[in-house]
């Protein structure tokens, strides 16, 4: 019995490690500038995962030479990855209320100068060519670790995206993964109503991949996935999430993408993401 016990108070952990990830990303909605709702809280469980159960890093030392690399790709999510580095001591939780104040180094999109970020990001498309780049000098290191790139699926609208993809099977690259926050929306709407991506797992089959499809707000299936053996070709993560996942009246909708909270809405939505509790994090 105490291995389920112990499973069970790590559900629980990462349930209540989701829910504060969640309350820094409304509270940043609140900033000066606003911030990018949607795609941030569809990605928590997705970096709290990797960061917590996954990657081999070190807040401590963040440029250790043997550390796994995270590339968010998806640099409009930058709010989200914030506050998990928040939450994983690459920076003190109380930083994340600079976010969008002037001399702040936390801007919408990450920039290098936040510990724990691998590349400035904002263009889409340039995650996975670098991704390709880190693994294949981890293979010329004769090193071990790994690289995640996390993409969103409108970004998979950028054609470096298969070049990258193409070069990665060619090359037999089976320290990248790739892992797409399939939320199903972009900016201007569905993204199978601008550029269609169905049967996507297919495409990426097609390219040489190695393919999961998983729940992305299920931690327990995420770590799975991200703990495959390695069969000697890359790996993709298709994640299934919801858009501003934890806040019903904003879930699965275009309209969450960017948001600015007055200081009332700000609270409102707070107690409403709490109202959700748990069930906003299954």
């Amino acid at each position: 019995m105490m291995p389920m016990a112990r499973a069970v108070g790590a559900d629980a952990d990462m349930a209540a490690a989701a829910q504060r990830v969640r309350e820094h990303i409304v509270r940043m909605c609140g900033g000066p500038d606003g911030g990018h709702l949607g795609g941030s809280m569809s990605l928590v469980e997705i970096l709290l995962t990797l960061y917590r159960r996954v990657l081999r890093v070190d807040p401590a030392r963040p440029d250790a030479l043997d550390r796994d690399i995270l590339l968010l790709s998806k640099g409009h999510g930058g709010i989200g990855l914030y506050a998990v580095l928040a939450e994983q001591g690459f920076l003190p939780v109380a930083r994340l209320a600079e976010y969008g104040r002037p001399g702040s180094s936390l801007m919408a999109h990450p920039t290098m100068a936040v510990p724990g970020v691998e590349m400035p990001s904002g263009a889409l498309g340039h995650g996975l060519p670098l991704g390709v780049g880190f693994a294949l000098a981890a293979r010329l290191d004769g090193s071990d670790r790994r690289c995640f790139v996390v993409l969103g699926d409108g970004e998979l609208q950028e054609g470096s995206v298969w070049e990258a993809a193409m070069a990665a099977a060619g090359l037999g690259l089976d320290g990248l993964t790739a892992v797409v926050d399939r939320n199903g929306l972009q900016i201007t709407g569905e993204t199978e109503s601008v550029v269609g991506l169905e049967p996507l797992a297919d495409r990426w089959r097609a390219f040489g991949w190695a393919v999961d499809e998983v729940d992305g707000h299920d931690t327990a299936a995420l770590e799975g996935a991200f703990r495959r053996p390695r069969l000697g070709r890359p790996r993709v993560v298709i994640a299934t999430t919801v858009k501003g996942k934890g806040l019903p009246s904003v879930e699965n909708q275009a309209r969450s993408h960017y948001v600015r909270f007055s200081e009332r809405q700000q609270r409102r939505t707070l107690a409403l993401l709490r109202a959700g509790g748990g069930r906003a994090n299954r």
